[in-house]
């Protein structure tokens, strides 16, 4: 295949443009047929992903459900390909090159760059696209914000600072404190 030089015009672009550009260590997705190119994540937003990777992997019920961390696309329609930074999925559920579905958790860690578009675009497109549970942390504040769909919307069920806990219930019970995510950062 000869290397993606332009891309297409006057049309939204598709999982499948998505496929064709190059792995050039950008960071590609795609909401409602818009690109979006995200930056490399600072060292401490990766540490919060690392922590938050350790805790839930502890917590997960069985080898049936799957924790992974990104970059994994998750097609949430032909012209949405989101990444987030982590899934949490039925095992049965992923395919060899990404998750063609929502997962029962998508989490991300905010970033300047990111964080209009993880708290909007991203939540809006998982919660029409029936992804179960979304949360968004701030590594700098630290806090955690958690919503879970109910009757098709996304309800609120936690917003969290500094030492006060979470208790989440989806996908399965496990615990997280903000500042514990960020001891090590």
């Amino acid at each position: 295949m000869d290397p993606v030089t332009t891309l297409p015009w006057g049309r939204p672009l598709t999982y499948d443009d998505l496929e064709s550009m190059p792995d050039d260590g950008h960071r590609y997705e795609l909401i409602d047929g818009v690109l979006i190119v995200s930056p490399a994540p600072r060292t401490r937003h990766q540490t919060v992903v690392g922590a938050l990777h350790l805790l839930l992997m502890a917590a997960r019920p069985g080898r049936d459900i799957r924790v992974l961390v990104g970059p994994v696309d998750v097609v949430l329609a032909a012209d949405t390909v989101i990444i987030p930074d982590i899934i949490v999925a039925a095992r049965s559920d992923i395919a060899d090159r990404n998750l063609p579905g929502p997962p029962l958790l998508a989490i991300e860690v905010l970033s300047p760059s990111s964080r209009r578009i993880d708290l909007i675009l991203k939540r809006s497109r998982l919660e029409a696209a029936g992804c179960p549970a979304y949360w968004a942390i701030d590594p700098e504040e630290p806090s955690l914000i958690a919503w879970e769909l109910r009757d098709g919307l996304y309800v609120e069920v936690a917003n969290v600072i500094g030492d006060q806990p979470f208790d989440a219930t989806l996908p399965f019970p496990v615990t997280i404190v903000p500042d514990a995510l960020v001891e090590d950062a």
